[in-house]
């Protein structure tokens, strides 16, 4: 069916950049835009009149939490006890396990599936939490995302992650990295095995990719692998890397050079990799060591940085700035790595912070990081026919909407909805042609449901830190709430 979406303004593309149109319609058949401007001549099967809204791209985020949030257990964590928050090596000797049965593993993905379509993301590479798991992701976990994908009808880059090694606490409170290789072989092995059952699937909705966990759980021999299996299977990579000085400080000890320089140094770096966070690089402000240029490797090479604005912000720390790694030249894309995935509090956060670095708003603009929330990413994912609304592009778009009171007036519709809004202000998301979510709805998913499942789930997940733990402080010193705690007599 040819269909037609008019709103009082749609964020069109001019084979350059975005551009506002005012009174704007956008038509599309089948999984393709075939028209978008002010009249389309021809007729067409049914009209959609998102009304005062913003019809936009959908988003595009690579790095998506894809089971419950773990980081409201983090977050407010004096440092004294973030250590507290990782395995004791006590956990790590006498056998680490499974915590979830494998039903509510497969079930994790739908609650994070469901979040990220009610936030008008549209196309995902989704990440989960090794902290409770027994190693890494399992084929079959990720088998049961893809199903749940396909069905909610999310477009999804994915793979099993894999690692070699595993960061442990000691009794003395030092942070090692304990190693298993051949778990991390094996994890790679499943991680292509994967790639090659399911890229395609879904009538192309699921990708393959390789997500190797954080740098310093890798073993040199996995990283040189899995760049060779990205250009063997033509999938790309991401890999977490310079996002913190435990991580910063341990790869120099290893390698003598910061972890770029590092990556750069195997040949893992290129226009097929993605590093979540990237901001822990020689001159950042918590780097009190090391020499030279990371951002002209990561132009030179390519290499995508995805910028998760408000996870880091909650931590305390900024990319040094968006507005700086713009200006050199690296590509940007965002990612949430937090809930809620809303796109509109990270656009407006990650402007914030580098405004406060830059201490000026150019290169910093809500107009900047909604490019790098649409056209960063599609450009890392080597598809220019996502992250705009343009014809022959795919048909992800969302309708955001404008009517509500907390909205204000409105000014530029960007700045307007980056200012007042939030992802709940998305009432309408269409990924490849099919509606898969109308006024806050998503079809055959009882949220309510899955709501109720998701606190289970976390509140299991919530006790696995205990018995972690290498302090065993207990559930209730370990997690204090913000205030005293009044019983019902």
């Amino acid at each position: 069916m040819k269909k037609k979406i008019t709103a009082k303004y749609v964020i069109g593309f001019d084979g350059e950049d975005h551009v506002i149109i005012k009174d704007g319609e956008v038509v599309y058949e089948n999984d393709t835009i075939l028209y978008v401007g002010h009249h389309f001549d021809g007729e067409v099967d049914e009209v959609i009149d998102a009304g005062n809204a913003v019809v936009s791209p959908g988003f595009i985020d690579l790095n998506a939490l894809g089971d419950i949030d773990h980081d409201i257990l983090h977050l407010e964590q004096a440092s004294a006890r973030n250590k507290n928050m990782l395995w004791s090596e006590d956990y790590y000797r006498k056998g680490y396990h499974e915590v979830m049965t494998p039903e509510e593993e497969a079930f994790k993905s739908l609650y994070a599936y469901s979040q990220l379509i009610l936030n008008g993301v549209t196309t995902a590479m989704p990440i989960t939490s090794v902290f409770y798991k027994r190693w890494a992701e399992t084929y079959e976990e990720l088998a049961a995302a893809a199903v749940h994908a396909g069905r909610l009808g999310l477009r999804m880059y994915m793979g099993p992650s894999y690692q070699s090694g595993m960061r442990v606490v000691k009794a003395n409170g030092e942070i090692e990295v304990l190693w298993n290789e051949a778990e991390g072989q094996a994890g790679l092995e499943r991680a292509v095995q994967f790639v090659k059952d399911f890229d395609g699937a879904h009538n192309g909705l699921i990708r393959g990719m390789l997500a190797p966990e954080r740098i310093e759980s890798q073993s040199v021999e996995n990283l040189i692998n899995t760049k060779h299996f990205s250009e063997e299977l033509g999938c790309p990579i991401r890999l977490h890397a310079a996002q913190g000085l435990y991580e910063y400080t341990e790869i120099h000890r290893r390698h003598s050079k910061s972890p770029i320089q590092f990556l750069n140094e195997i040949g893992f770096l290129g226009k097929k990799t993605a590093i979540p966070h990237a901001h822990f690089i020689p001159g950042f402000s918590k780097a009190k060591f090391g020499e030279g240029d990371d951002l002209a490797i990561l132009q030179e090479t390519g290499t995508t940085v995805i910028h998760c604005p408000l996870v880091v912000g909650r931590h305390g720390e900024a990319l040094e700035s968006f507005a700086r790694y713009k200006r050199r030249g690296v590509n940007i894309a965002i990612g949430t790595d937090t809930f809620p995935p809303d796109f509109i509090q990270n656009i407006r956060t990650a402007s914030m912070l580098s405004r406060l670095v830059e201490g000026d708003v150019t290169d910093s603009s809500y107009a900047d990081i909604y490019r790098a929330a649409t056209l960063g990413g599609a450009r890392f994912l080597g598809r220019d026919d996502l992250g705009r609304l343009a014809p022959g592009a795919k048909a992800d778009i969302i309708a955001i909407d404008l009517d509500g009171f907390h909205m204000g007036a409105v000014d530029d519709p960007i700045r307007t909805i980056i200012t007042c809004g939030s992802g709940r202000d998305v009432k309408l998301s269409i990924i490849a042609g099919r509606t898969v979510m109308k006024d806050r709805l998503l079809p055959g998913v009882d949220l309510e449901e899955i709501r109720a499942k998701g606190q289970r789930y976390f509140d299991k997940m919530r006790l696995g830190y205990v018995e972690r733990d290498y302090q065993q402080l207990g559930e209730k010193e370990l997690f204090k709430p913000s205030f005293p705690i009044v019983s019902k007599p």
